[in-house]
């Protein structure tokens, strides 16, 4: 059976002095043994002893829950033993001694061939996970497993132990290495922009007062061609409101004078009584007093209306150009601002913009939409994968950067602010056209040893080797390496405890008891 595409088994044989395990392959000549199983949920480890005809056998049977690596504890375990000839044999169920551990009698059968199945029955589910086929035999010729072809040819692997309850004790997985493909791709240092044009700092048109109603804050959405800020012209002249009235009142007064004395004049003239040049310099003080008096009734409007005297008073208003959010305040509520001055910065929300420096050789290597992108704003950060059609190569500048000796790409991603914040820096994986295909596993499942790339296989359920690897191509929490063969189960979290644990024994055998 294939262990990359259904369950399967491995068997190892233990030798039972002292409770002591042993790494050599398995023999029918009695002595005890072990076989580890694994189904879609569960996977089975159990020690036992030789297979004699008539009589049963205990099996300390170990079962993990393979959803997250922890051992089962409320279940029940029946053994099975299934031959054409002499039909199907099974145990009694049997519940756990020790939370993961169950106590299986393998029932007694005739010398024989048999397929060996593991039952785990929990919370009204049932599983059968195959363990392989087994041997009973006589007392002068105990069985064991069954071993042919692969298995019985090794994998010449040097053992290292790793108990069950050390597994169930830490963070640890482990999954069959699988055939798969990852893109090449070019890599730089990036930080997340507004789009082009996606960035307006909002400014004081005329000198005034900013008012304090519906008052902008960071964070808030405004739409497009909304009132962001009004602001109430400034009154130059300094004066109070009182003061304002009366010289307006004045103005009014010596306004309707000027006009009585330019119609006067104007008769006058009429019949020659007087000079134009009398009438003339009337007429320019009538112009004179009513420009002044304009500016007056303007000064008293503004300063009712920064008092809340006056409904209507005039205002200018300091709109969004574009639907966004506010990024940045610079000012107060009833803060006085000369024309100009900047009142809040307001930024795009979708779509964003990746500016990532690239060598030039990998920004040639760009051409065209990307296939994809992964982002990882630092080293204990998860990695933030796009798709191909959430990226689009907007531009590549058109010559190196003499600081940085790189090339800046812009690229357009297709997430809010909500998803990235503006200005973040990034580590930037962009994804290229060409795929490579061998085994793929996730980063974790790799260990540095003292420089060098290795995982663990799993022999057997408390049985692991050290195995050297390559890795020539890395995307996101991705690595496609070599060393390993299509259905090698590898533990993929839990590697450095396993090395731990290696340095610890020394290479020593390390026993325990159930």
């Amino acid at each position: 059976m294939s262990p990359g595409t259904r369950p399967f088994a491995v068997l190892t044989c233990l030798l039972a002095v002292a409770c002591g395990r042993s790494n050599m392959p398995a023999t029918d000549h009695g002595e005890s043994w072990a076989v580890t199983a694994w189904g879609e949920r569960y996977e089975i480890f159990a020690e036992t002893p030789a297979l004699v005809a008539g009589t049963s056998a205990a099996a300390n049977t170990h079962v993990t829950r393979l959803g997250d690596f922890a051992p089962v504890t409320d279940a029940t375990v029946t053994a099975l033993l299934r031959s054409p000839s002499q039909g199907e044999r099974a145990s009694k169920p049997g519940g756990s001694i020790r939370p993961g551990i169950f106590k299986v009698e393998l029932p007694p059968c005739e010398e024989g061939e048999f397929e060996l199945v593991f039952r785990v029955e929990a919370g009204g589910d049932r599983e059968d996970v195959p363990g392989g086929r087994v041997r009973v035999g006589s007392a002068a010729s105990p069985g064991g497993p069954v071993i042919e072809g692969e298995e019985a040819a090794g994998h010449g692997d040097q053992a290292t132990t790793f108990l069950k309850e050390q597994q169930w004790r830490t963070r640890f997985a482990t999954a069959p290495a699988a055939q798969g493909a990852l893109r090449r791709s070019v890599r730089g240092m990036g930080r997340i922009a507004p789009p082009a044009g996606g960035a307006v700092e909002l400014t004081a048109a005329v000198e005034g007062s900013v008012n304090a109603a519906r008052w902008p804050y960071v964070g808030a959405d405004v739409e497009a061609g909304a009132t962001v800020f009004s602001i109430s012209p400034r009154n130059t002249s300094g004066r109070s409101l009182g003061e304002l009235e009366a010289a307006e009142a004045s103005l009014e007064a010596e306004l309707q004078a000027a006009n009585a004395r330019l119609g006067r004049l104007r008769r006058l003239a009429a019949v020659e009584a007087v000079s134009f040049r009398e009438v003339e310099e009337t007429e320019a003080l009538v112009t004179s007093v009513q420009a002044r008096l304009a500016a007056a009734r303007r000064d008293v409007e503004t300063v009712r209306s920064a008092r809340g005297s006056a409904a209507g008073g005039e205002v200018v208003s300091v709109r969004a150009p574009f639907a966004g959010r506010v990024a940045v305040v610079h000012v107060t509520p009833g803060q006085t601002v000369e024309a100009g001055a900047p009142l809040a910065r307001i930024v795009r929300t979708r779509p964003l913009w990746l500016e990532v420096a690239l060598t030039p050789g990998d920004a040639s290597r760009l051409s065209g939409d990307p296939h994809g992108l992964t982002l990882r704003a630092s080293a204990t950060d998860g990695p933030i994968g796009f798709g191909r059609d959430e990226v689009r190569l907007i531009a590549r500048a058109p010559e190196v950067d003499p600081a940085s000796g790189t090339v800046m790409v812009a690229l357009e991603i297709g997430r809010s602010v909500d998803q990235l914040q503006i200005g973040s820096a990034v580590e930037a994986e962009v994804l290229l056209a060409e795929e490579v295909r061998g085994i793929v596993l996730p980063s974790s499942a790799v260990v540095d040893d003292a420089g060098v790339s290795v995982v663990y296989v799993q022999l057997g359920g408390e049985s692991f080797a050290r195995r050297e690897v390559t890795v020539p191509l890395r995307q996101g929490d991705l690595l496609l390496v070599g060393g390993l063969t299509a259905g090698e189960r590898v533990v993929t979290v839990g590697g450095a405890a396993i090395r731990r644990s290696e340095l610890i024994s020394s290479g020593s055998v390390e026993g325990h008891v159930h």
